[in-house]
């Protein structure tokens, strides 16, 4: 029976299925590949034009110079009080976003009834739609106002505002992310836990919690590595003040901040001033991807942890 011909219209189907199906592999080949070019192609463009600024500025003074000023004869380019206003806001804001964010999550997933959450957990959701823009004048003249009132110490733009509108803008990734780790959870393991006597916060902290923590930590690391790119929030709430300081009620400066004020003001390309754009996203963009390579090392630990 096997070596009996195929039909004509069978042989017609068996063509175009075996064609859709390369077709279809071969067009997932080309997202694949377009992504990774994408990636080759944002590391040669900014490695490319950063070249000259390290041939005119030494790496060791860029890395751990204290003083960033551009507009100074000689100019200087230390680029540690970026980098001390970058992780002021980013660890601010996971400060805040984190545990709400998973207090929420554990709250939808846990606690919540089927139609509360169908409710809160879109318009949580919704925050993630502001434009960004939105959220730094919140910072300006919502939360900085607020701040002022409690201490009149807080200046006009101020890290704190910055960090308190990054937070608000990272929560949705944290709650979201981290109710579905905990969702997935088996409820064969929730019942397990009932049967032996366990209470509903017992079976939450020390249960569903540990299973899911894989996915935990990577909503954790998702949402501060999205803190640390952020830029008009932060422009618009934080100012422009590159200073090494640790006190959120002063003005302070982000790498991203410094990024989009000068790609924005007048500056001539080929400049030390154009090329040092470059390097400050040299190292942001190292910065994020040691993150992310930090995640997935502490996911994967977390993962052989588990039983």
């Amino acid at each position: 029976m096997s070596d009996l011909p195929l039909r004509p219209d069978r042989k017609i189907r068996t063509y175009w299925r075996l064609l859709s199906e390369g077709t279809i592999r071969w067009f997932a080949f080309l997202c694949a590949f377009m992504s990774v070019v994408t990636t080759f192609g944002i590391v040669a463009i900014l490695l490319g034009e950063s070249i000259p600024f390290f041939k005119a500025v030494p790496i060791g003074s860029f890395l751990f110079g204290t003083e960033w000023r551009p507009a100074a004869s000689p100019p200087l380019f230390g680029v540690l009080p970026l980098v001390m206003g970058t992780f002021v806001i980013t660890i601010g804001a996971g400060l805040i976003a984190i545990p709400v964010g998973l207090l929420s999550a554990i709250y939808l997933s846990e606690y919540a009834r089927s139609g509360v959450k169908s409710f809160l957990k879109p318009c949580m959701e919704l925050l993630a739609g502001v434009p960004t823009v939105v959220y730094g004048y919140l910072g300006l003249y919502m939360v900085t106002p607020l701040l002022q009132k409690l201490s009149p110490e807080f200046q006009a733009n101020n890290a704190a505002s910055g960090a308190i509108v990054v937070a608000i803008m990272i929560l949705p990734i944290v709650s979201s992310l981290c109710e579905d780790a905990i969702s997935a959870v088996p409820n064969t393991l929730r019942d397990a836990a009932y049967g032996l006597g366990a209470t509903k916060a017992e079976v939450t902290i020390k249960i569903v919690l540990p299973a899911a923590l894989s996915g935990i930590m990577a909503s954790f690391i998702l949402a501060l590595s999205r803190a640390l790119g952020e830029t008009m929030a932060v422009t618009l709430a934080v100012g422009s003040n590159p200073i090494m300081s640790l006190n959120p009620a002063k003005s302070m400066e982000t790498m991203t901040t410094y990024i989009v004020s000068t790609a924005q003001g007048d500056i001539a390309v080929g400049t030390r001033s154009y090329e040092s754009v470059f390097a400050v996203g040299v190292a942001l963009f190292a910065m994020t991807m040691a993150m992310n390579v930090l995640a997935n090392k502490v996911v994967q630990r977390f993962r052989r942890s588990l039983p």
